[in-house]
């Protein structure tokens, strides 16, 4: 009976808890904006990788210094700092085969991988860096990351926007219940940027290699990035 009782009780007060609030609810509005900003990219991160197999080591290494002198020649070449150019310290992995009647395992050469990493600051050179670091040994090329040295500022932008974009909606809704908007009593935010998707790079930059113009470079459409921000704002009623 006593343990009845007390379930009782706790079902009560927590119904006390959550009701006691509706009776004292404050005059607010609630709304939601959004804000968008449309930029150019002006940077990208190109990752360019060379890989070698063979049977010696040695082997193995002359083919891959060879090919990350090379490209370290070519950003020379193309006059981006040194600053935005970073190599990866070399990998380098035995390679077997097992060999089941023996039931033990058989080394049969070497891998060998460094890669590159470019922060290029100039995207018209975007094409000519990637044709001509595949044509000096770059056989693993990564997906483009392209960005904006501004990020900082026009995620503000958008932010802004959305702030914006909220105080509006909500004099529209107080001014239609017959009120007028008080003071901010919270701001919820979020944002996102959507980066323009480039195109396939390393297919393309493998195909125009072995093709008969591959001293051509190709030209590439980067677009447009979007950043976009949403703001979740409470205001204060004032109620005439």
């Amino acid at each position: 009976m006593t343990h009845r009782f007390a379930r009782f009780a706790c079902t009560a007060l927590a119904f006390w808890v959550l009701a006691a609030p509706s009776w004292g609810a404050e005059r607010t509005v609630t709304v939601t904006g959004s804000g968008e900003i449309l930029a150019e990219p002006d940077r990208a991160t190109v990752l360019l990788g060379i890989e070698a197999r063979k049977p010696q080591m040695a082997a193995a290494r002359t083919e891959v210094a060879r090919g990350v002198d090379g490209i370290l020649k070519l950003t020379r070449d193309l006059k981006i700092d040194p600053k935005f150019v970073r190599t990866t310290r070399l990998n380098v992995q035995p390679e077997y085969d097992w060999n089941n009647p023996e039931r033990q395992r058989k080394l049969i050469g070497y891998y060998v991988m460094r890669q590159v990493e470019i922060d290029l600051r100039d995207l018209e050179q975007l094409g000519t860096l990637l044709e001509r670091a595949v044509t000096l040994g770059a056989n693993q090329v990564g997906e483009v990351q392209l960005d904006s040295t501004r990020r900082r500022d026009l995620e503000r932008q958008a932010l802004a926007k959305a702030v914006e974009d909220a105080r509006l909606n909500a004099d529209v809704a107080a001014r239609a219940g017959g009120a007028r908007l008080g003071a901010v009593l919270s701001i919820s935010t979020s944002g996102a940027v959507m980066p323009p998707q480039p195109m396939p790079y390393e297919r393309v930059s493998m195909k125009a290699a072995m093709s008969s113009d591959a001293g051509r470079a190709e030209t590439y459409q980067i677009g447009q990035m979007n950043f976009s921000a949403t703001a979740q704002v409470s205001y204060d009623l004032i109620v005439p």
